[in-house]
């Protein structure tokens, strides 16, 4: 989670634009307003859907779908010590405020387009605890094949957006529907260079009447964009420079499409695989796994490092041979399942650590420039394409100069993920690393890369 306060100055928009947000592609076809039959939008707080899809809900209304918005929270902890304001004044201002806005979106003479929807009344602050009654009502809304699931960005840095996020990317592939994600406060706190991720999302242009429309709705939220009093506890939540993010001529959206996993389903996915079967990848026994370790060890140009990073240990069979190599060496993964079994593995091994993390956003409290070897092997397609961007970037970061990175995968197609061997070791070419070693054959690819040393860069 990121720390941040709606009072800080936050990223200047002119930053955004000037990095190239306008200029992100358009939303694939089978995304766009209109091709799918339903689109159900979740909003933590009254105004999230106005800020994040307010252009997606009038233009997808005007298409003919039925648009129906859950909307988790009434928002009441926006204002906490307000002298006028207290929890349940402001929630009956802020529902009323939410109505107003969503009737707006609706096209113009046409009451009958207008979105439904339903307000839970969550506890505003706590939503983790309450993410069951959220799946409750998405499950009762009845989302069939072809419906489109939005949902906050499930890395905004808030955390009832994160949780809300978080359960649209296991719903919607369990239930085989696309996903788009919508950033509001990631544009605040994060910023174009150090977080690449953006790069790989998509844009919903606003021609001019959905984005007045839109900007009608963003003033209805009136307890948010203007001062509740004079009193500096009511001091407006959401300032101009904030707001100039949403006035923008399109939306960001992070798509999913129906069918890809990412790293949002990697916990579920993997610790149900690693308990049916404890050697999902035959590891032990298998031939050609023993092979393609020891062509892993023996391409790793030096004999000895110091401090190792193993990305995706799994039951930790390649870690027990990277451990003599090593007189540190820290080993996640993703399963908890997988990681009781690597423990056994390295038990004896006093300089081995584990850790489970959902990579790349959970990533290991480690310094800048102090590991001298990442290990990346057969895990890179597990990742969706912004995503691996994000990994790649956290592990050129965390490389000493001189510091080497390894990665291999299978060559073959991945079912059900986004990406293939191939295209991971592409993206990591554009590290700016320089190439040690290449090894290709018929079922898999190794590479090393190397950091530039001090003075070299």
């Amino acid at each position: 989670m990121v720390n941040f306060s709606h009072t800080d100055p936050g990223t200047p928009e002119a930053m955004w634009v000037e990095a190239g947000v306008g200029e992100l592609p358009p939303l694939p076809a089978e995304a766009e307003p209109g091709r799918a039959p339903m689109v159900l939008i979740l909003s933590a707080h009254p105004d999230d859907e106005t800020l994040g899809a307010g252009g997606l809900i009038r233009l997808a209304l005007a298409a003919g779908a039925r648009v129906h918005v859950i909307v988790a929270t009434a928002g009441e902890a926006s204002h906490p010590g307000s002298p006028g304001h207290p929890p349940e004044r402001l929630a009956r201002i802020r529902a009323a405020e939410l109505e107003e806005a969503l009737a707006s979106l609706g096209p113009a003479g046409d009451a009958g387009a207008a979105a439904t929807f339903e307000l839970l009344g969550l506890p505003d602050g706590a939503l983790a605890k309450d993410i069951p009654a959220v799946e409750a009502a998405v499950r009762a809304a009845g989302p069939g094949p072809g419906a489109i699931l939005v949902a906050p960005y499930r890395h905004d840095g808030h955390g009832d957006h994160d949780a809300l996020g978080s359960l649209a990317a296991r719903l919607a592939q369990e239930l085989g529907l696309g996903l788009l994600e919508y950033p509001i406060w990631f544009w605040h706190w994060a910023r174009p260079d150090g977080n690449p991720a953006w790069t790989r999302w998509h844009s919903l242009a606003l021609d001019p009447q959905t984005a007045a429309a839109k900007a009608a709705a963003m003033e209805s939220h009136r307890s948010q964009v203007a001062p509740l009093s004079a009193a500096p506890q009511d001091a407006a939540l959401l300032h101009g420079p904030f707001l100039r993010h949403f006035t923008r001529p399109a939306e960001t959206y992070r798509y999913t499409p129906a069918g890809l996993r990412d790293s949002g389903t990697a916990v579920q996915v993997f610790d149900a695989l690693y308990t049916r079967r404890p050697d999902p990848w035959h590891y032990l026994g298998s031939e050609y796994e023993e092979r393609k370790r020891a062509i892993t060890l023996a391409s790793l140009p030096r004999r000895r490092y110091g401090t190792v990073l193993e990305l995706g240990c799994s039951i930790g069979v390649l870690t027990r041979e990277l451990a003599p190599r090593a007189r540190s060496l820290l080993a996640l993964d993703a399963s908890e399942v997988a990681l009781r079994d690597a423990a056994q593995r390295v038990a004896d091994q006093p300089h081995v650590s584990l850790l489970r993390a959902v990579l790349p956003h959970q990533w290991p409290a480690i310094g800048p420039a102090s590991q001298d070897l990442v290990v990346v092997s057969e895990i890179g397609y597990f990742l969706a394409a912004d995503e691996l961007d994000q990994l790649l970037l956290r592990c050129r970061q965390s490389m000493s100069p001189g510091g080497q990175l390894l990665l291999c995968h299978w060559l073959h197609p991945v079912e059900g993920w986004p990406l293939d061997g191939d295209g991971v070791h592409a993206a990591a070419r554009d590290l700016g690393l320089e190439p040690k070693l290449l090894h290709r054959e018929t079922d898999f690819i190794l590479e090393v890369l190397e950091r530039p040393g001090d003075g070299d860069e």
